[in-house]
């Protein structure tokens, strides 16, 4: 297996497109056409973790934080990032990220979290927007179905839970051949009519690619007519963070120390308790205070996420239980999920979870 192909396989997992604009993810080092030898799976690729690499005979690391973010405009092994990259490369082994794809992917980071608090009816904290299409097209009716079929296959029709979704509006189309066409049906400078049916379905953006390839490999047609729009909808799957609820409500403290015990953190940095209990739960992995406003207005009883500054406390105005458990501490299972994954697709190629620990963040207790 090469190095390429794990790559395809993860974009189709959960795709680069979906990563937001600032993030920097996919092949960051290495050779598609390289054959793989092992794999370890990590949080950060630091020196350390390409040190593990090499001690494990895996040449391919698959990172989590992209170690390659802001570009680099020189390469003098002069800080951290330049020496990982720097050791990576003179040992012939790639890098792959994997971050904010991930973070909103229905089954991602934040969804982890959700599922190791036992939280139920999960859903986008901050749902997606601007990623679903719509497409239009018009098909000869004895063509209907095989074109309907072909674009579900391509992932077309998608609604949330449902699948296989579409609409039909039956109708004639008028059309003319001139001198150098092949028309599937009429003859060249004959006006015809025919009766079409218009098909639409919608699909998520990264999609768009496979659909039209299905449209036109299944349509009769030698000059397909189409539209694609891009719809408000927002995404029932696709967002940052989740917001669920617990089986049963409990008290502020007993929270507080499911989430100590849940995510082996030794320092939670909370507001003031509000001495109301915990029942509807948001979370977001990583720095989430951008999104405290949107955990008030979902009425979350608590907003689990982490680097939350001074000021950003005061947000909360006695509405919400802020808790800050750690970045590293509210990511750090992220490693399993990718692990699990791979795992689960790969046959015998060695896979390992790095036993190396990143976190920067050291506490004195």
């Amino acid at each position: 297996m090469k190095v390429g192909k794990i790559a395809l396989m993860l974009d189709k997992w959960v795709p680069e497109s979906n990563a937001e604009s600032f993030d920097n993810v996919g092949l960051l080092v290495g050779n598609v056409d390289e054959e793989l030898t092992g794999i370890l799976v990590t949080l950060d690729c630091l020196e350390e973790v390409i040190e593990e690499a090499i001690h494990k005979k895996c040449n391919m690391i698959i990172t989590f934080h992209p170690i390659i973010f802001s570009g680099l405009k020189s390469f003098t092994c002069n800080n951290y990032v330049e020496k990982a990259v720097a050791k990576a490369i003179k040992h012939d082994i790639a890098i792959y990220a994997i971050h904010t794809n991930l973070d909103i992917a229905k089954e991602g980071v934040n969804f982890e979290i959700g599922n190791r608090l036992n939280l139920k009816n999960l859903r986008p904290l901050i749902s997606k927007k601007q990623c679903i299409k719509k497409l239009h097209t018009y098909v000869p009716f004895v063509h209907f179905s095989s074109i309907q079929q072909a674009l579900f296959k391509a992932g077309a029709g998608e609604i949330g839970n449902y699948k296989n979704c579409s609409f039909r509006m039956d109708g004639r189309g008028t059309f003319l051949p001139t001198q150098n066409a092949n028309p599937y049906l009429g003859n060249i400078n004959n006006l015809e009519e025919v009766e079409e049916a218009l098909l639409s379905v919608i699909f998520e953006d990264y999609k768009l690619p496979d659909v039209l390839q299905a449209l036109k490999k299944s349509h009769p047609y030698e000059e397909v007519a189409y539209e694609v729009y891009t719809l408000d909808n927002e995404n029932q799957d696709l967002g940052m963070g989740r917001i669920g609820e617990l089986e049963q409500e409990i008290s502020e403290e007993e929270f507080l120390l499911k989430l100590k015990n849940n995510f082996l953190t030794p320092c939670i940095r909370h507001t003031v308790l509000r001495n109301k209990p915990i029942k509807k739960v948001a979370v977001l992995g990583g720095s989430g205070s951008f999104a405290i406003k949107n955990a008030i207005s979902q009425e979350a009883d608590t907003f689990v996420t982490a680097d939350i500054t001074y000021h950003k406390f005061f947000q909360a105005e006695g509405k919400i239980l802020l808790i800050d458990i750690g970045h590293y501490e509210s990511e750090q299972y992220t490693k399993n999920l990718i692990y699990n994954y791979l795992t689960g697709n790969i046959g015998s190629l060695p896979i390992y979870i790095s036993e190396y620990n990143t976190n920067p963040v050291n506490y004195f207790i």
